[in-house]
């Protein structure tokens, strides 16, 4: 997984991972790192707060407004972002296993990370 990837990962899980406090407060350092560094870029800033409608072109956008600052080879944004999957998912990052109960057609217990691409096509069962 790569710097921007992480990060990315990270902001997405503590959009759906609830709200637990551990979380929130793992999200709101990870947040502040990264607007301290995205200092001076309005349009990526309210990128980071989530103004895009479509996750796919928030996504891409951000990842490259990460990169263009590097963000993504920051070791204090990195540390912060895997602070958060880290409370994000307690048992299943710690274990290394991913519960997936419905998700493009995959089900069941892996023992890595899952990637999923938009718009790839299943191969017929």
């Amino acid at each position: 997984m790569t710097g921007v990837e992480l990060i990315l990962a990270a902001l997405a899980a503590a959009a759906t991972a609830g709200a637990t406090s551990a979380v929130q407060d793992a999200y709101g350092g990870l947040k502040d790192l990264l607007a301290r560094r995205l200092h001076g870029r309005e349009q990526a800033v309210r990128r980071l707060d989530g103004r895009a409608t479509d996750p796919g072109v928030w996504r891409a956008r951000l990842g490259e407004d990460l990169q263009a600052v590097g963000a993504d080879a920051d070791e204090q944004i990195l540390t912060a972002a895997r602070a958060v999957l880290a409370q994000a998912d307690l048992t299943g990052a710690r274990a290394g296993v991913y519960n997936v109960a419905a998700n493009h057609g995959a089900v069941g217990q892996f023992y890595a990370p899952v990637t999923f691409q938009q718009g790839a096509s299943v191969p017929p069962v």
